[in-house]
């Protein structure tokens, strides 16, 4: 458990705030943050990399908030974004666009020509159609967009197969072998300058080793366009470091931070990192209320108001989150299932969880703050939760919970 949510007088706290009073006043399932784990993540990064020139870009799809977006902008942040609209998402929430490069691998024109038109750092290019495209693109705007080529160093990142990005068998970035030949290629086209290296691997790695053989692969690819004139001005070695969700022993950012600087000793690049989940995940967690005890033959659920549209990651990966009464003591201590009220039975948030609970009880899914809320859906019509930041002893509604009634605004009856 982080630091920032801790038990006083067996009452569970975000910073300086019960989580009783936040379920309260904003009603549950309900999103908290804690400000002072948000800005102590990016500062751990700041002061690791001090002497370095770098940047570091936080990955807006692990949460995009804007008020998260903010006080990381704030902080000197930049932004890995991977859509147009999470362009727009850092633009509103007072990002420098020229502080923003694009990834992904599915780029339209529309959102080239967005991301051109805002002047932004650089473009991850994951393709050669991509690669093409984008020329085209910039040449009928009178531009040249700065290009990156997304690597693929086929590096085990030896995590979930849906989160690892880095292997010939997935879909991203370009292949190794062909990585050469595309630079080539890219050197020569009028509308595009060559500026960068980039290469992502994957999710919630908790192993430096994965991180600096891509590295070293990546290495080997810049001293080939030296020789043939090509120097880069950056490398991007993209995010993925994980936390700690139950038992893993991921490294500190200032080791990871360490060990990259190492690789790169006597590089003059400037490096850019794109952490994510690493900044938000621990900083961030559902609380929600529990419905109704139900005693079955062989398990015993705890039924609770939030469910997997609110919280994806169990049913999609099976993915474990501690949880934690909100109140300790008063109730006697059960095992129960801890199960949503959607028509799924992958509805769960957590199995087998020894918890002093009773119908009325609030629960805590603690580490939510990364692919929580930014994964979240209205399946079963749902409203999405409400989102609160605390800062020290004030919170903050930084999203209101949706209405039903905003879920159809926008459908029309064929008469």
């Amino acid at each position: 458990m982080s630091v920032h949510f801790h038990y006083q007088d067996n009452r569970l706290y975000a910073e300086g705030v019960s989580l009783e009073d936040i379920a309260s006043r904003f009603g549950t399932p309900c999103y908290v943050y804690s400000r002072a784990a948000l800005t102590g993540g990016f500062r751990q990064f700041s002061d690791a990399l001090k002497g370095r020139d770098h940047l570091v870009c936080y990955a807006v799809k692990a949460n995009s908030n804007l008020a998260i977006l903010n006080l990381f902008a704030r902080l000197g942040a930049g932004f890995d974004i991977v859509s147009g609209g999470e362009l727009k998402r850092v633009m509103a929430a007072g990002g420098d666009p020229k502080k923003v490069v694009f990834s992904g691998v599915g780029k339209t024109e529309s959102e080239m020509r967005m991301a051109l038109e805002a002047d932004i750092l650089c473009f991850n290019v994951e393709s050669s159609s991509e690669l093409y495209r984008l020329n085209e693109v910039a040449k009928s705007m009178g531009k040249r967009a700065a290009i990156s080529l997304r690597v693929n160093p086929d590096v085990d990142a030896k995590t979930h197969p849906y989160i690892s990005t880095g292997l010939k068998q997935n879909k991203f970035g370009v292949a190794y072998a062909e990585a050469m030949e595309l630079y080539r290629k890219a050197g020569a086209m009028p509308n595009l300058r060559v500026t960068g290296m980039d290469c992502h691997i994957g999710s919630q790695l908790t192993d430096i080793s994965p991180f600096i053989a891509a590295v070293e692969k990546v290495l080997l690819l810049v001293d080939e366009l030296e020789k043939e004139g090509i120097a880069l001005e950056h490398l991007d070695l993209g995010g993925g470091l994980g936390i700690r969700y139950k038992d893993e022993t991921p490294p500190g950012i200032p080791e990871y931070a360490a060990a990259l600087l190492s690789a790169l000793k006597g590089r003059p690049q400037k490096l850019i990192l794109e952490p994510g989940r690493v900044l938000v995940g621990n900083a961030g967690l559902l609380l929600t209320t529990v419905e109704y005890i139900k005693r079955g033959e062989e398990r015993n659920f705890a039924i609770v108001d939030a469910a997997m549209n609110d919280l994806m990651r169990p049913a999609l990966y099976d993915a474990y989150h501690d949880i934690l009464p909100v109140t300790r003591g008063g109730h006697e201590t059960g095992t129960y299932e801890i199960v949503g009220p959607i028509c799924e039975t992958g509805d769960f948030l957590g199995h087998e969880r020894a918890l002093p609970i009773a119908a009325q009880s609030r629960i805590a899914i603690m580490s939510a703050g990364a692919y929580g809320m930014s994964m979240s859906s209205n399946y079963n019509t749902r409203p999405r939760a409400a989102e609160v930041m605390v800062d020290g002893e004030s919170m903050h509604l930084v999203r209101e919970r949706e209405t039903v009634e905003q879920l159809y605004a926008g459908e029309r009856i064929v008469a």
